[in-house]
């Protein structure tokens, strides 16, 4: 591989990490080729892109974040793939889920919302991340709760809106 085929390849991992919300650093050597097809199938059906990289030009092109992924450099050691995702979590899922019949992937380290996660051993932690959706839901069943106070109000109090009203009014 030539110089102009790394710069190439560095500048293509580039973009992907800028464009990327969130990543996770994986091994994924030893897999035969059929539980390789099953895994990069996996992430396809989950909107998660899997590229195998060279350690030294994925470092040179983390790099080019001035500092903001340094954390991440201990990780590039033995064979590293990347998973790239817009949703937080759903690699966890995926290698936790792989990982009922495989012992690969292994998590070496992840970037998901500007954090920085390292080992394996984190991967609880990212599988427990709640993606936007689902805290979009939860704040929605909390504001939901005041509503449902006032329906519960109101029909126990024999549908009297005057009297919900006024009880409203003299809270402010």
């Amino acid at each position: 591989m030539n110089r102009d085929e790394k710069n190439r390849i560095i500048d293509h991992l580039t973009d992907s990490i800028s464009q990327a919300k969130h990543f996770y650093l994986t091994d994924i050597s030893d897999l035969n080729a059929e539980t390789t097809s099953k895994l990069r199938r996996a992430c396809f059906e989950k909107e998660i892109t899997l590229v195998v990289v060279k350690n030294t030009l994925l470092q040179k092109a983390l790099e080019k974040f001035d500092g903001k992924f340094e954390g991440l450099y201990g990780a590039l050691k033995d064979s590293t793939s990347i998973m790239f995702t817009d949703r937080n979590n759903i690699p966890a899922k995926l290698i936790k889920d792989f990982r009922k019949t495989s012992p690969k992937p292994v998590l070496k380290a992840a970037y998901v919302e500007e954090s920085i996660y390292i080992g394996d051993d984190q991967l609880d932690a990212l599988s427990g991340i709640k993606s936007k959706e689902e805290l979009i839901g939860d704040i929605i069943l909390l504001l939901q709760s005041p509503a449902r106070n006032v329906i519960s109000a109101l029909q126990s109090g024999g549908n009297k809106l005057a009297g919900i009203v006024k009880t409203l009014s003299e809270k402010d």
